[in-house]
Parts: C-alpha cells; sequence; structure tokens
C-alpha cells in the first residue's frame, strides 16, 4: 500500500494504543488527543491528568461536555439551597428530614459519579498530586455518611460540614476563574497573617494597659482582662468609639490619649500597611499567575504540534492537519475562519506551521474576522427610498455635532427630572407618575429611542451593539418605557423611578478620569463576579455555622441589666426609638443569617449582636464566632481593595505607554488571501466551491482579525519584555532537560559497556 506522504504519522497517540484501525483513525485520534491538549492548557489543567489510555477516553470525553458541566453547576446549586428547606429552614420551606437528606443523596451521589469518572482516567495513585480532588473526595464521603444518618434518624443533628457544600459549586467548570481567584487568596495569606500577627500584638498590648489603667474608673469596658481585650478588638473597627472611651474621659482628660493613640496605631498605621503590603504581594502574585498560565499554554502547544507533524514534515504542520485538529478543538468555527487562522500563524509565509507559530494559536482563535474593504451598507439592495433615507441617515450620524445634540438632550432630560422633584405631589404614586411617566419623560423616552434607530439604520444591527455605549443606551432607554408603563398600569411598583436617571451616566463619558473608571471596571468585571462568589461562599460557610451555633436563641427582650438591653427591649410606645428591632439580626434561617452577616461587614454596631448571643447563651468564648467572620472578611475585603487598585494601576499605565494608533495595530490582524495559493493549500473542490462566497475567485481578498480588549491581551502587550525573558528561561530550562537525558543515557551506554 503506497502512504500518502501527508498521512504517514510523526507521532501516534496514546489514546489509539492497542487499538486496530487504518491510518486515517490513526490521525483523527492524533486530532482529538492534540485539541485535549490545548484545552488542558487554556483551562490550567494538570497534564498528569491527561487520559493516557483509550479506555479513559470515554470516561474523559463524558465528564467534560457541556451537558454534564450543566448537571455538575445544577445539582451543586440544588445541594447548596438545600439549607433553604433543612431545619432551621425559611418560613413555608421547610420540607420533612427524609425528602431533603434523598434530595442530598441525589446531588451527592451525582457529584460523586463525576468524581468516578475522573479517577477512572487519573487513576487513584495520582491522586494525592491532585488535593483539589482529594478534598472533594474526603468531603463528599463525610456528606454521604451524614446524609444517610439523617435518613435513618428521620432528624438532623449538629452540621457545621454542611457548610463545605460550596466546595463542590467551586470545583465546577464554570467557576475556573473563582478557583484561580482563591489560589491567589491563599498566596497572599502569608504577608496577611504576619501583619495579623502584629496588629494583635497591638491590640493585646493596648487591652493590658488599658486594664490596669481603666479597671479602677468603673470602666466596664475594662473590668476584667478578657473584657479589655474583646474592647480593644472592637474598638480596632472603630464600632464601639467612642462609647468605650467616654468612662475614662470622664475621670481624666489624659485618657483620651491612650485611645487616640491605639486608633492612630492599628487604623491608621497598621490597617493601611497590611493594604500596602497585601497589593504589592497581589501586584507579584497577578503577574506571576499570568507567567504561569503562559508557560502552561505554550506547554500544551508544543505536545499538541507533537501529535500534528508527520513523518515528511517532522518541524511543521500542514493545514490538513491543522484542520483535523480544529474539528476537535474549535468545532464551531467555519472553514473560511480556520483558513484566516491558519493563515494568520503562518508569519513566515511557507504554507507550514512551525512550532514557534503554532504556539500562538489562543491568540489566534480569539480574533473575530471582517472584510477589510466592508461591502456595501445593507441598505444597499433595498427599495430606492428606503435606500436614500438609510443614506441620509449615515450622514446625519457622521456629523461631528450628532453626539452634542445627543449630549444636549441628555442634559434636558436631566433638568426636566430635576423640575420633577421639586414640585410638590399629593403621594408617592403620583410623584413617581409625575417623574417617569410624565409628558416630558415620554418625549424623552421617543427622542432617546429615535436616536437610537437612526444609529441601527445608519451603521446596521451589529455595528450598532458592537459598541458597548451604544447597547447601555438602548438598554436603558427601552427599561424606562418599560418602567413607565408598567408604573402607568400598577401605580405601586415606584422602584422604576431609578429606570429614567440612568441615561445621565452616559455624559460620564465625557472626562477622561471617568473614562478610566469604566475601563478599569470593564476589566474588573471577572474579578467581581469571582470576589461574589467567593463572599457567597465565606457567607454560606459562616451561615451554616451560626445556625448551628445560635438558631435555638431568642434575641427578642433579652440581654436585661446588660449594656445592650435597649437593642432588644421591645417598647409598646410608639414613640420610642427603633433601636430595638435588632432582634431581628439572628441566625434562624439562611437567608436572615446572611443578612446579619451582611450587617456584620459592614461592623457599624456588630459588637452589639456578638454580645447579646454571648449572654443568652451564658457562652462568652461563643464571641470567636463573630471576631473570626470579622477577621476573614478584612482578610478578603483588603484582598479585593487591592485587587481594585492594581486594576487601576495597570489601566493607568497601559493608557500612558499605549496611544491609540499603537492599540489599534495591536487589537487587529490583517490576512490576505489569493485564490491561487487557496487552491494549493485545499485540495479539497467542494470545499474550494463553498469557499467562493468569502473569498474572490482568481483574485485577492483582506481580511481584518480584531481581539476583544480584555486583561490578558492588555498583560501580553504590558509584559512584552518580560515575556521574552520568560520564554528564554524556559527554553535554557529544557535544553538543560535534554542535555541531562542525553548525559545519563551516555553515562548508561558506558556502564553497559563496560
Amino acid at each position: 500500500m503506497i502512504m500518502n506522504p501527508i498521512d504517514e504519522m510523526g507521532s501516534r497517540s496514546s489514546l489509539s494504543r492497542d487499538v486496530d484501525s487504518t491510518d486515517i483513525d490513526h490521525w483523527e485520534m492524533n486530532y482529538h488527543e492534540a485539541a485535549i491538549f490545548l484545552e488542558e492548557g487554556e483551562n490550567n489543567e494538570k497534564f498528569d491528568s491527561h487520559p493516557r489510555h483509550p479506555s479513559a477516553l470515554p470516561a474523559y470525553l463524558l465528564v467534560h461536555n457541556k451537558l454534564y458541566y450543566g448537571l455538575d453547576l445544577f445539582f451543586s446549586m440544588t445541594l447548596l439551597a438545600l439549607a433553604l428547606v433543612e431545619n432551621p429552614a425559611v418560613d413555608r420551606f421547610e420540607l420533612p428530614a427524609i425528602i431533603h437528606s434523598t434530595l442530598e443523596l441525589i446531588c451527592l451521589g451525582v457529584i460523586g459519579v463525576e468524581l468516578a469518572l475522573k479517577l477512572r482516567w487519573i487513576g487513584w495513585s495520582t491522586i494525592l498530586n491532585h488535593k483539589r480532588t482529594m478534598i472533594k473526595c474526603i468531603t463528599l464521603f463525610i456528606m454521604v455518611i451524614e446524609a444517610v444518618a439523617v435518613l435513618v434518624r428521620q432528624s438532623s443533628h449538629f452540621r457545621v460540614t454542611r457548610g463545605l457544600r460550596p466546595l463542590f459549586l467551586v470545583d465546577t467548570r464554570a467557576c475556573g476563574a473563582v478557583r484561580r481567584y482563591i489560589r491567589q487568596i491563599l498566596q497572599s495569606l502569608p504577608p496577611i497573617l504576619d501583619m495579623l500577627v502584629l496588629l494583635l500584638f497591638f491590640v493585646c498590648s493596648y487591652s493590658l494597659l488599658g486594664y490596669f489603667l481603666f479597671s479602677a474608673h468603673e470602666n466596664f469596658y475594662f473590668k476584667t482582662l478578657p473584657d479589655s481585650f474583646i474592647s480593644m478588638f472592637v474598638l480596632l473597627t472603630t464600632a464601639n468609639f467612642p462609647d468605650v472611651m467616654m468612662p475614662s474621659y470622664n475621670k481624666t482628660k489624659w485618657s483620651a490619649v491612650f485611645f487616640i493613640s491605639y486608633i492612630s496605631t492599628v487604623l491608621y498605621v497598621l490597617m493601611n500597611l497590611m493594604l500596602a503590603v497585601v497589593y504589592e504581594t497581589f501586584t507579584g502574585i497577578e503577574k506571576d499567575k499570568f507567567r504561569k498560565l503562559l508557560l502552561h499554554k505554550r506547554q500544551a502547544c508544543k505536545l499538541a504540534f507533537r501529535l500534528l507533524v508527520s513523518r515528511q514534515n517532522p518541524n511543521t504542520i500542514r493545514f490538513k492537519q491543522f484542520q483535523g485538529l480544529m474539528r476537535y478543538f474549535s468545532p464551531k468555527t467555519c472553514q473560511r475562519d480556520v483558513i484566516l487562522i491558519y493563515r494568520q500563524l503562518n508569519s513566515s509565509g511557507t504554507g507550514l506551521l512551525t512550532q514557534d507559530e503554532f504556539l500562538n494559536i489562543y491568540d489566534a482563535i480569539s480574533l473575530r474576522w471582517r472584510h477589510k474593504d466592508p461591502p456595501d451598507p445593507w441598505f444597499t439592495a433595498a427599495w430606492p427610498p428606503l435606500r436614500t433615507f438609510c443614506r441620509n441617515a449615515r450622514v446625519l450620524v457622521s456629523l461631528p455635532y450628532f453626539e452634542y445634540i445627543v449630549y444636549v438632550l441628555i442634559i434636558g432630560n436631566g433638568l426636566a427630572m430635576f423640575i420633577r422633584v421639586m414640585e410638590s405631589s399629593v403621594d408617592l404614586e403620583d410623584g413617581a407618575r409625575h417623574f417617569c411617566a410624565s409628558w416630558d419623560a415620554w418625549v424623552f423616552y421617543m427622542l432617546f429611542l429615535i436616536e437610537a434607530l437612526i444609529r441601527i439604520i445608519s451603521f446596521g444591527w451589529i455595528d450598532y451593539i458592537s459598541s458597548g455605549w451604544n447597547t447601555y443606551d438602548l438598554s436603558v432607554t427601552l427599561l424606562a418605557i418599560w418602567g413607565s408603563v408598567l408604573l402607568l398600569m400598577s401605580p405601586g411598583f415606584t422602584f422604576v423611578v431609578i429606570l429614567r436617571p440612568l441615561r445621565i451616566l452616559r455624559l460620564f463619558k465625557l472626562k477622561k478620569r471617568y473614562r478610566d473608571i469604566f475601563g478599569t471596571l470593564v476589566l474588573l468585571s471577572p474579578l467581581m463576579w469571582s470576589t461574589a462568589v467567593v463572599m457567597m461562599v465565606m457567607y454560606y460557610f459562616f451561615a451554616i455555622v451560626g445556625m448551628e451555633l445560635f438558631a435555638g436563641y431568642t434575641l427578642e427582650n433579652c440581654c436585661l441589666n446588660s449594656t445592650v438591653e435597649p437593642f432588644y427591649k421591645f417598647y409598646s410606645n410608639s414613640s420610642n426609638s427603633g433601636i430595638a428591632y435588632y432582634y431581628l439580626n439572628n441566625f434562624s434561617n439562611l437567608l436572615t443569617s446572611g443578612v446579619t452577616l451582611f450587617e456584620l461587614t459592614v461592623v457599624n454596631n456588630w459588637f452589639i449582636i456578638m454580645d447579646a448571643y454571648a449572654f443568652v447563651s451564658g457562652q462568652p468564648y461563643l464571641r470567636l464566632f463573630f471576631m473570626i467572620f470579622y477577621l476573614f472578611t478584612m482578610v478578603v475585603l483588603t484582598i479585593v481593595v487591592a485587587s481594585v487598585l492594581e486594576a487601576f494601576r495597570f489601566r493607568i499605565q497601559y493608557k500612558q505607554q499605549t496611544s491609540k494608533k499603537d492599540e489599534e495595530l495591536m487589537l487587529h490582524e490583517e490576512v490576505i488571501i489569493d485564490w491561487n495559493s487557496l487552491q494549493q493549500q485545499i485540495h479539497d473542490p467542494k470545499l474550494l466551491e463553498s469557499l467562493q462566497m468569502d473569498f474572490v475567485y482568481g483574485g485577492v481578498t483582506s481580511y481584518i482579525g480584531r481581539r476583544a480588549r480584555t486583561r490578558d491581551v492588555l498583560q501580553r502587550h504590558m509584559y512584552i519584555t518580560e515575556i521574552t525573558q520568560w520564554l528564554q528561561e524556559a527554553e535554557n530550562e529544557e535544553r538543560q532537560d535534554i542535555n541531562s537525558i542525553i548525559e545519563e543515557a551516555h553515562i548508561n551506554a558506558r556502564l553497559i559497556t563496560a
């Protein structure tokens, strides 16, 4: 049998081991495994979990598909939601133990199937190298035992382990960015812990000094050493200042020196130093994370490249092999884009991809392609009068004064709203109707809608929504119209008044500082999502622990003869202050616990809740729950602030170093396709025939590929010098590894000869 040189494999996939099939089938397995390597590089997965045998492939493919991703996410979310129906449950949501324990076992079973399939291809021997998988297995085992115990006993027990349920959510495919953010938090902990130790040293020192200075002043905040420590810990958050100072200040005015020096030291010096240390650490971790991901993707590309070369071309790959790879790695990419990606990668123009060119595949796939010379406007073939109208609309939108007219309309809308606010109204519903459903409101709604329609008619829907500001303007306008209609139909929905002022936000685009802020928010949006999930995980854990510890206590009219009694004593006289409603801050169910924890996060009067539970439980050590929660939130929020500062600094540096022209060149790639060279590259007549719609037959066609302005793209531009150094270091390490292998082989050969 005469082999086509293109089809002679340079290396054979491990997934086709021990499988009798044709050479074409072997190439398909090579394409498939190469795509798996690229996916592992993109998802930052370790290569030691890569399937190494044909028997492992079905389990791998079953777990790595969108259907199972959805099931895993659904059952992980369902598992979290069970806390709403388990005792203590949200009112009217409580289910019998047999039902919620059965549901829990079903959810754990689905998650367990995923773990079992994963262990099938990574093997039990390698589980110790996968800490996340090992932790997930142990947690799953404990929860299954507890769920079975609840099912058998038909009643729940002390189950703080329910707080570990978010681990399953974090391990889903949708939360990959969340896992990376948690890893950054853990990497930032050492300097934070160092600063916390220093901070607690000052708290303890001042607590000891305060006890000996003020315990004789009839200051109950310093009656005992534990009271002194708790008072100074709370003072760290300023929640009890100046109350804690006043009794001693009444005795001697010099006592103010103690409290002022303490606040100045721990709050204004040490806390800000902690932020500075965390910021510096986070910045280094962010760059190191980018470096590791870059090198991991580079390694994935090398492993994939090894499976795509042929014996005749061991250092390059042809378009046929690249096309086969794309069928598995990016099956939704059309043939036109596959050709454009291949040509963009082939910067040498030889028609064959070298390894160095192939290393850029992740960037090339992210490009979105369009004709460099756009075809005639979308309305070219329209009815002549309509075509004339659309052409005039395009001329109008292109005028330099059109934007200023829009800004004048927005300012006029703001003035109209101000006048409506100043008008007196009979009641709230009448005021809301005058504010966002009056004649002037409808005039501006229609003008804004006409402006959006003119832009859409001029440039087409695709070009219109490609601008984030256009999408925002149209969305806000349609929401405001919907809100006004809703208010006219149901006057009680006064909350829709917020929709009309949102259009004024467009004015902030005029000032550069605000544009930088909005740009930073865009860069931060993935990080903010990860932060929200991390905060939810932390809230869930502490809410479960709080319910197990405090759900049985009632705070209404509690804490008699204590300092917090006024906050919980319910007065029958309606003229009294509403501070007695603090009893609503409890842990009676998951939702109420979440609200209580948020109030503790704000730290305003948080010690009142802490002291109340310490009083009603008779266990002063339970204050540790609230103090630990404060430390956790302080650590996470400090890292959030550091990440915001780092993102803002990064954007400012980027804007200073990059001009608009440089940015356009960086975000765009041009590819020129000559039909004759395309015929030499592609030998499939049917494919060539289908491509005549995208490329000029017998001529030349130019396409422009555009990158999204993501943080990853900007980092590649900002770290261009560092990237060159990183790649050089990686090449040197690989050479050293190869030299050591060769040297070891020579030594072994000499030993055998001897």
